[in-house]
């Protein structure tokens, strides 16, 4: 990390757009988070440096939007800890589904991903990371629980009906 440049200074810096920070930040660490991929989780060089990219992406958009307010004490173990969450969501997630299912599946996320990018937040949330209604409220900025709740239903209902206009459409 650039310790020349405060913590208050680099969270400015990249709510404005300027990625800097994050560019010196790989340059300087890939090869540290290269061995610690192989030792750790047996991943090679290039397949560390592209998961490095997209923690440090990730980690960019929870700045931007919002959802990083102040940088971790220990920035290097946080990307870190990033890192290693999605080699284990990926190795959850790599067993072979039947064919039906994976078709479902694609064909559920496509209607996903017609959804408001509020209502894929709020359903990733609740869904896939486990938020109960108070965390999903934080996150969102919504008033309350209660807010978060009837959200959620509304985004299901939406989903639902993307999927009976969907079917109606091919029938």
């Amino acid at each position: 990390m650039n310790t020349s440049q405060p913590l208050a200074e680099v969270l400015t810096s990249l709510r404005v757009g300027n990625q800097s920070f994050l560019i010196s930040f790989y340059e300087q660490n890939r090869g540290l988070f290269a061995r610690w991929a192989r030792r750790h989780h047996n991943l090679d060089a290039p397949a560390a440096h592209k998961l490095l990219r997209t923690v440090l992406v990730e980690f960019y958009d929870q700045v931007v939007d919002g959802r990083m307010t102040k940088l971790p004490p220990d920035l290097r173990a946080y990307l870190y800890g990033m890192a290693g969450e999605h080699i284990e969501v990926a190795s959850r997630t790599t067993a072979v589904l039947p064919v039906a299912e994976a078709s479902r599946r694609q064909y559920l996320l496509g209607l996903f991903r017609q959804l408001s990018t509020d209502c894929q937040k709020v359903l990733m949330y609740f869904y896939f990371r486990g938020y109960n209604f108070e965390k999903v409220a934080g996150k969102m900025g919504f008033a309350n629980s209660t807010v978060a709740r009837i959200q959620k239903a509304g985004c299901l209902r939406q989903l639902y009906e993307l999927r009976l206009r969907n079917e109606s459409a091919t029938t």
